[in-house]
């Protein structure tokens, strides 16, 4: 489906590095279960609509007490993003490179209650310290993966996900989907978020 022709945030979205912003859309392949040597360390990848390698994701994905680490198409850590443990509502914190510290934190994610039918995330970045209204937010079914990504608690859309099928995801089992992130969006930072959403997916699974 052809995706709205939008113009160039006039304010570049950059969270994780100015070296994923782009002044045009940027579609993304994401893929789980990956069958791969490229991506033995992981089985999660993103790549673009070439099936370059962009990001690469390190980590277990069925413990909740396993931090992930992102890699750039170099194999260089660009972020660290962990749930936070002992929360009331899901919360996972994303971290500069491989640190966990303070100092180097990033933005934290959040569900906006516990109990979900839909996706509803909020994002708020580290500056944002009283946390009252958030920066970004996520909605949808990641189900479905139809979630969509806005700028706080407007109607503006930054990125939205949509599904892909081919023939070779049914026959290997891959979940795989597409992302388009809007023009001068850090399209980095979109594919950490849906880290955190699989990541969450994942936990809930666990506590059935």
């Amino acid at each position: 489906m052809a995706q709205p022709s939008v113009p160039p945030l006039i304010n570049p979205i950059t969270v994780i590095g100015p070296q994923f912003l782009a002044p045009y859309p940027v579609d993304l392949q994401v893929v789980r279960k990956i069958l791969s040597d490229i991506l033995t360390e992981g089985n999660f990848g993103v790549t673009d609509i070439n099936g370059n390698i962009m990001f690469q994701v390190k980590g277990k994905f069925l413990s909740i007490r396993d931090r992930r680490v992102m890699l750039d198409a170099a194999g260089t850590p660009i972020v660290t993003l962990r749930p936070k443990l002992m929360t009331v509502h899901d919360r996972w914190e994303a971290f500069r490179g491989e640190s966990t510290e303070e100092k180097d934190l990033l933005f934290t994610v959040k569900r906006s209650s516990v109990i979900q039918l839909k996706t509803k995330l909020h994002v708020f970045l580290a500056n944002n310290t009283k946390g009252e209204v958030c920066d970004f937010r996520v909605e949808g079914s990641w189900l479905e993966r139809s979630c969509i990504i806005y700028a706080g608690e407007s109607n503006t859309i930054i990125a939205q996900m949509h599904k892909k099928h081919t023939i070779q995801s049914v026959v290997l089992g891959k979940g795989k989907f597409m992302v388009t992130v809007y023009p001068n969006v850090d399209y980095a930072f979109i594919v950490a978020l849906i880290v955190i959403l699989d990541g969450i997916n994942n936990e809930d699974k666990e506590d059935e």
